[in-house]
């Protein structure tokens, strides 16, 4: 659990893989654009600095973060990735829609692993306010989409390893 004053998204680059060879895809809500668009520089800036080439990141926008998961399935499909990054972010409100959509997505990117070769990775912030989110998509506790890459980045060489 993140504690008040700990930024999350620090990462020695000497001991991950370097991902020049890898080819990743991005499907990103559009909805709280203003969180979910950090959440992505993050990755890609991460994927980056760790080799990735700008030429094989794949950016899919998707209206809402119940349809990362068509978009990731799509992706995995069509574009030739070795991994898919899903980055969407969902703020409570006062109906049970936060708990169903949280709940949906979750369990979809779950059944994407379980039945794909392809790792998708879960970048999903359920905070209870848009403070929170502020705060995990570039603010004090650092930067989720960060993370996201640097679990891309791992569990891609991982499948490499394993084939």
């Amino acid at each position: 659990m993140a504690t008040e004053n700990k930024n999350l998204s620090h990462y020695d680059k000497n001991t991950i893989p370097n991902a020049k060879d890898f080819r990743f895809g991005i499907v990103v809500s559009e909805w709280n654009g203003h969180i979910t668009g950090g959440l992505y520089q993050g990755a890609v800036d991460t994927l980056i600095d760790c080799g990735a080439l700008p030429e094989n990141i794949i950016k899919w926008e998707v209206p809402g973060s119940f349809e990362l998961i068509y978009g990731a399935k799509r992706m995995m499909d069509t574009q030739n990735v070795d991994c898919v990054i899903t980055i969407g972010c969902v703020i409570k409100g006062e109906t049970m829609h936060f708990e169903f959509v949280c709940e949906g997505v979750t369990q979809g990117i779950k059944d994407l692993n379980v039945i794909g070769d392809i790792p998708v990775i879960f970048c999903l912030l359920t905070d209870n306010n848009e403070q929170q989110s502020i705060e995990r998509s570039g603010g004090k506790h650092g930067n989720k989409g960060v993370e996201a890459a640097i679990t891309a980045i791992k569990m891609t060489d991982l499948r490499e390893r394993s084939k």
